[in-house]
């Protein structure tokens, strides 16, 4: 526990995902640097929630295609070296002997250097690929009054949403005492308060240093063990009595509204993915971009302004309900319910509906888009219909998701 006064706190960002799910976006850069919101990348969120709770000494655990992961945080979190703070980007580099990072656990394990050189009182480990916001120091105060080695954030769910969490159990007379840790349970019990909810684990926990080492350090050497923090470290420390729950709702974030208060999605699919994308462009979206008391900071590029041109006989440049990023141009085409990404160019007679664009994809004229995603680099010739018809889609190469959803993926070959 801390020395004296305030902790000496290390964060680490488990950045290593695949994102199986979110293929193609996943094609060919890691989960955590998938685009997000226009500006963003997803790893941006974890970023920016643990710089404005205080934290500035944070190490970013890469390993899968992370070569523009890499590459965005080098250039967008730079912190002040004259107070010793840094975002650093560490893959993976076969510590203990030749295999890569078996698991989250194991990701921590093979980078135990990393704590040993900082020295902590507590190490706060989170995941890279979440929208929400969170005072972690907040989470923090609590696992260092609780006295608990490990502190596990937790959102509250329905509970018949169990099935698809790891979901916390809590003991009755003290709701921060953990008493079980299930994965995804068919038999889940409902909170002491709240009979119908569950606690579903976030993936963010609060470590005291030395209860870190030790745990990962004896899970190394488990038979069976398949080096999961949710999945094997925490049941671990629960079996032992040192595990405690942080409920998610009780964080205060400056600027929060009632409707984005305990706002957390987990956009590890398509749908999930696109329909994050859809709550931004409502007129008053859940998640608020807008919330500057608690900014999302990311790497901010030379483009100019957003621009619309032309606006007479029949060609008006013009987007309602959607979210334009800089250095877009929208040339005599209408946008409807859609985000389009920096760099994106829309040329006249188009129509965008219900649709995300990444970074600089070009539109050609007389196209019509349909609840589809396009990835970056991808020029649409004139004349083609996307996510009109799911069939034609999927014979032209396209992923199309159960609900009908269309993904271009990055730099892909477009056919009229």
């Amino acid at each position: 526990m801390p020395r004296s006064g305030a902790p000496k706190v290390l964060v680490i960002v488990l950045a290593g995902g695949e994102g199986k799910r979110l293929m193609p976006l996943t094609a060919d850069r890691a989960k955590p640097a998938v685009p997000f919101g226009g500006n963003y990348r997803l790893i941006d969120f974890a970023l920016s929630n643990v710089i404005n709770s205080g934290y500035r000494k944070v190490v970013v655990l890469t390993q899968y295609k992370s070569h523009s992961l890499d590459r965005h945080v080098s250039q967008a979190w730079r912190m002040s070296t004259m107070l010793g703070d840094y975002v650093a980007a560490i893959p993976a580099q076969q510590r203990v002997g030749k295999s890569w990072y078996s698991g989250s656990a194991n990701a921590i394990f093979q980078s135990l250097n990393t704590i040993r050189d900082e020295r902590p009182d507590i190490v706060v480990v989170v995941g890279a690929d979440h929208v929400y916001r969170m005072d972690f120091s907040q989470m923090v105060q609590q696992h260092m009054e609780t006295g608990a080695a490990c502190t596990v954030a937790a959102i509250r769910q329905p509970i018949s949403m169990a099935d698809q969490f790891g979901v916390l159990e809590v003991a009755g007379d003290d709701p921060t005492r953990m008493t079980a840790f299930r994965e995804k349970p068919s038999d889940p019990q409902g909170l002491p308060d709240a009979p119908d909810e569950i606690y579903a684990s976030m993936g963010n926990y609060v470590f005291s240093a030395d209860a870190l080492i030790d745990a990962v350090s004896r899970d190394d050497t488990r038979a069976g063990s398949k080096h999961d923090m949710g999945g094997d470290i925490v049941p671990d420390l629960v079996s032992r009595g040192e595990a405690a729950a942080y409920d998610f709702n009780a964080n205060e974030v400056p600027g929060a509204t009632p409707r984005d208060r305990a706002y957390w999605r987990d956009v590890g699919t398509l749908d999930s993915y696109y329909d994050a994308h859809m709550d931004l462009t409502s007129i008053h979206p859940i998640f608020n971009l807008y919330n500057y008391a608690w900014p999302i900071y990311t790497h901010q590029r030379p483009f100019p302004p957003a621009k619309f041109v032309h606006g007479d006989q029949g060609r008006f440049g013009e987007a309602l309900n959607s979210c334009i990023s800089s250095g877009t141009v929208i040339s005599g085409a209408r946008v409807n319910n859609s985000i389009l990404s920096p760099g994106c160019h829309v040329h006249s007679y188009t129509t965008i509906d219900d649709s995300v664009l990444l970074d600089n994809v070009d539109v050609g004229r007389h196209v019509e888009l349909r609840r589809v995603i396009v990835d970056k680099d991808v020029t649409i010739p004139e004349g083609t219909k996307i996510g009109i018809d799911p069939e034609h889609d999927r014979a032209r190469g396209f992923v199309v998701t159960e609900t009908g959803l269309t993904v271009v993926g990055k730099g892909q070959s477009v056919v009229p």
